[in-house]
C-alpha cells in the first residue's frame, strides 16, 4: 500500500498548478529521510504522464554524476536512440543548456532527486544553477524540481538569505510526517490505542509504516522491527544525524538525556556530563535540525528562562529511550526481556509525550470543526509556572477565549478528582491581563467514571469562573473520540 500519498493531496495539486503555469516554475522540496518526496515526484509524474523525466543525484565523484544526468537527458530527448554507455555533455552548462532548449516553447518537466549530492561533491554547483536559472532557463517553459534529504544543506543553499539560489525558487514544499488521523483508515485492524503507540514510535513516516505487519499484533511488530539484531531500524538514528553533523557521540549522548527525561540545560549537563558551555551549542544545531525543540509555557516570551527540551522526531525519541541503551540485550537475542522493559514503561513514555502532542493537535485541527473548539486556536501549547502547570492550552487573544486541558493515559476510567484539579489550576494559570471564556476539556485513553460524568453533568448545569475567568463548557473527550475526530478532520481538511 502506496503510504507516501496518504494525506498529501494539496501538494499534488501544488504540482498540478505549477505544471499549468504558462512560466518557468522553479520547487524546491526537502524534508527528512523516509518521509515520501520521492514518490510524491514519481507518482505525480507517472500519473499525468507529463512531458519530463525524474533523475536521481547518487554519492559519486562530479564527472559521474554530469555524465549520468546527461544520458538521462539525452535519453529523453532521443528515445529511439540510447546514449552510448560514455556519453556525456562537456560541462553542466552545456547539459542545462541543451535542457533550456528542450523547454524553449513546449513544457518540460524535469526533477531532480538527493540534489544535495551534487551540492557535496560540487561545492559551487549552486552558483552555477543561480546562473543558468537567471540567463537560460527562467525564460523557458521548464518546470525544474530540487529534492533533497540533507535538510541542513538543503536549508543553507535555497533557503539562506546569503545562499546563490535564494528567491529564485517559484514555490517550495516542507513535506511533513503524515497527521495521525490518516492511521485509522490504513491500520483498521489496531484498536485506537495500538494506534497511538505505533504512532509514538514510528510517528508519521511512510517508510517505516510500510514496515508494519497489519496482520501481526504490536508486540510482534515492535519485536520484529526493533528487537532483533542488525535489523534495518538500527541504522536510522545516525542516518538522520549524519546529514547534519559528522562527530554525533555528544548529540548521541544529549538526545539519551532528553529523551530520559533531562529538560533543561543543566539536567543535560548532569546527565552527559558534558560541559554547561558546549551544552547549548550542541542544542542549537539539533535545534536546528528539528530533532529538538525548546518549548516554553504558551503564556510566555520565546526567550523566557524556563523553556524545556523536547526531542521532536518520534523514533528518535523512542529509540533513544528504550533501544540505544539495550544493544547487548539484542546482539544475544535476548528479545522478550527488552520488550518486557519497554512494556512497562510505554504507558508513562505516551502518556508524557504522544498523548499530550495528540490532544493539541485535536485542539488545533479542531477550531471552529463540527464537535471540535467552537473558536479558531492562535497558539497552542502547555502552561507552566511556579504554581501548576496544564498540559494542553489554546487561546484566541482576540476573541480573549481559551481552552484549558488534561491527559491522562492511564489504564482505569478517570475519576471525579482529575476534573476538580484542572478547574483548580484556572486561576493559577490564566493571565491577569483581561477577562477570559474559558472552555475545560479533560483527555482521557480509558473513559470516566460515574462519578467524572456526574460531576461534569453538574457543573455544566453550574458553571464555574473566577476572578478574571468565566467557563463556557466541560467537557470529557474520550481516545476513541478523538481518534474519531482526527480521522474525519484529515479526510475532509477545513477550507
Amino acid at each position: 500500500m502506496n503510504f507516501e500519498l496518504i494525506g498529501r493531496n494539496a501538494e499534488l495539486s501544488l504540482l498540478d498548478r505549477l505544471w499549468s503555469s504558462d512560466q518557468a516554475q522553479f520547487l524546491i522540496l526537502y524534508g527528512r529521510r523516509r518521509v515520501g518526496k520521492t514518490t510524491l515526484l514519481t507518482h505525480w509524474l507517472k500519473t499525468n504522464n507529463n512531458r519530463g523525466f525524474y533523475w536521481v543525484a547518487e554519492p559519486t565523484s562530479s564527472r559521474a554524476q554530469l555524465r549520468s544526468f546527461s544520458q538521462a537527458l539525452y535519453n529523453f530527448a532521443n528515445p529511439a536512440v540510447p546514449a552510448p554507455d560514455d556519453f556525456s555533455y562537456a560541462s553542466w552548462q552545456q547539459a542545462w543548456e541543451q535542457a533550456a532548449q528542450l523547454a524553449a516553447n513546449e513544457r518540460l518537466v524535469i526533477f531532480i532527486d538527493e540534489f544535495t549530492y551534487l551540492l557535496e561533491v560540487e561545492p559551487g554547483f549552486a552558483a552555477i544553477m543561480q546562473n543558468l536559472w537567471d540567463h537560460h532557463l527562467k525564460q523557458t517553459q521548464i518546470f525544474l524540481a530540487l529534492s533533497g534529504s540533507h535538510m541542513g544543506m538543503m536549508k543553507r543553499e535555497f533557503l539562506s538569505y546569503q545562499a546563490p539560489l535564494y528567491g529564485r525558487a517559484t514555490a517550495q514544499i516542507y513535506l511533513q510526517p503524515l497527521p495521525y488521523g490518516v492511521m485509522q483508515q490504513y491500520f483498521s485492524d489496531f484498536t485506537p490505542e495500538e494506534r497511538v503507540h505505533l504512532y509514538a514510535i514510528f510517528g508519521g513516516i511512510p517508510a517505516y509504516w510500510e514496515r508494519i505487519n497489519r496482520r501481526k499484533s504490536l508486540a510482534q511488530n515492535i519485536k520484529e522491527m526493533l528487537l532483533t539484531p542488525n535489523n534495518l531500524m538500527q541504522a536510522e538514528p545516525r542516518l538522520l544525524l549524519h546529514d547534519f553533523i559528522s562527530e554525533p557521540h555528544n548529540y548521541i549522548s544529549i538526545l539519551e538525556a532528553i529523551a530520559r527525561g533531562a529538560r533543561t540545560p543543566k539536567e543535560i549537563e548532569v546527565y552527559t556530563g558534558l560541559s554547561n558551555v558546549h551544552v547549548p551549542k550542541y542544542l542549537s544545531v539539533l535545534n536546528t535540525a528539528g530533532f529538538v525543540e525548546r518549548r516554553v509555557s504558551v503564556f510566555d516570551d520565546p526567550g523566557s528562562r524556563s523553556g524545556r527540551h523536547h526531542v521532536t522526531d518520534p523514533y528518535l525519541r523512542f529509540y533513544y529511550r528504550f533501544i540505544s541503551t539495550r544493544q547487548e540485550q539484542l546482539v544475544m537475542g535476548i528479545q522478550e526481556q527488552a520488550y518486557r522493559e519497554i512494556e512497562r514503561s510505554m504507558v508513562d513514555f505516551v502518556g508524557a509525550n504522544t498523548w499530550e502532542e495528540l490532544c493539541r493537535q485535536w485542539v488545533l485541527m479542531g477550531g471552529l470543526r463540527d464537535g471540535g473548539v467552537p473558536f479558531m486556536v492562535d497558539r497552542c501549547g502547555s502552561a507552566w509556572n511556579t504554581s501548576a502547570q496544564v498540559d494542553v492550552v489554546g487561546f484566541n487573544r482576540a476573541e480573549r477565549r481559551l481552552l484549558l486541558g488534561e491527559c491522562k493515559w492511564m489504564a482505569l476510567p478517570l475519576e471525579r478528582k482529575v476534573i476538580v484539579d484542572l478547574i483548580e489550576k484556572a486561576d493559577k494559570i490564566i493571565p491577569k491581563n483581561c477577562h477570559w471564556n474559558v472552555e475545560f476539556v479533560v483527555f482521557s485513553r480509558s473513559g470516566w467514571a460515574a462519578s467524572a460524568l456526574n460531576y461534569a453533568e453538574e457543573l455544566n448545569q453550574n458553571l464555574p469562573g473566577g476572578e478574571n475567568w468565566s467557563a463556557s463548557v466541560i467537557r470529557l473527550l474520550s481516545l476513541s473520540e478523538l481518534d474519531r475526530d482526527m480521522a474525519a478532520w484529515s479526510q475532509a481538511p477545513q477550507d
